[in-house]
């Protein structure tokens, strides 16, 4: 079946217009498989015995937080599960498009942050996290910074703060849209069976979209680890004591 990456089944709802219907099924079984793999983790502490996937599981999720900690200090501890949410959230994201729901014909699959749909409201959620937060704990200095170390850098640091959603959003699309458009060019050689002269590409490369997967799967990871390693810094920036 013929894969053309960017394009997208649409819903045409009464007040949102036209959504992409395959970037929100998809979304929203990633959160169905979230919730059944954390319900079979926790049936897991039933037992006296701790098991590998609990092992697994913390030693994310206390790296996760350990990080988060170090960076934003005592007055950051409530943000915590926050970024540990996030970093599960957007790795599953990730790792979904390795499988081949739409190679087989089904109205879903493929990563869903390959679709900026999705990349640009999880970069505005640490957005508008790293704005209110500010305002609520370091007040109006929150947005006397901007006019810091001189009034004449305002515009500039109101760019810079503008940018930080926009950089992440397009930093994660991008990331994962390449790898699964890799992916369907090696696939497209693969199946279109192309020959040059005595070589034989089709056979030559029908082994690299196993290591593409293996890349994908690290560039996934990687990715979500980065946006969430960005939203931690920049809630940071906006909470620290030097505003």
């Amino acid at each position: 079946m013929q894969e053309n990456l960017g394009e997208h089944a649409l819903w045409h709802l009464p007040v949102l217009g036209s959504v992409h219907a395959d970037t929100i099924v998809t979304t929203w079984l990633v959160m169905l498989v979230s919730l059944a793999f954390f319900a079979w983790v926790g049936a897991s502490y039933r037992s006296a015995y701790q098991s590998r996937r609990q092992v697994v599981v913390e030693g994310v999720i206390n790296y996760i937080a350990d990080l988060a900690t170090s960076t934003l200090g005592v007055r950051g501890e409530p943000f915590v599960p926050f970024f540990i949410a996030l970093f599960v959230f957007i790795f599953l994201l990730n790792q979904f498009g390795m499988l081949p729901f739409k190679a087989l014909g089904l109205p879903f699959g493929g990563s869903p942050t390959a679709d900026l749909n999705t990349t640009v409201p999880l970069a505005l959620i640490v957005f508008f996290l790293t704005w209110i937060a500010g305002l609520r704990m370091t007040g109006w200095a929150r947005i006397k910074h901007l006019a810091q170390p001189n009034w004449l850098l305002t515009p500039v640091n109101l760019l810079e703060e503008l940018a930080r959603p926009a950089t992440l959003a397009a930093r994660l699309f991008f990331n994962i849209f390449v790898g699964e458009l890799l992916f369907v060019i090696i696939a497209s050689i693969v199946l279109a069976k192309v020959t040059i002269g005595p070589v034989n590409l089709s056979l030559a490369v029908a082994v690299l979209p196993f290591f593409i997967q293996f890349f994908n799967f690290f560039v996934g990871t990687v990715q979500a680890f980065v946006f969430t390693l960005l939203g931690i810094v920049y809630l940071a920036l906006s909470i620290g004591d030097d505003h």
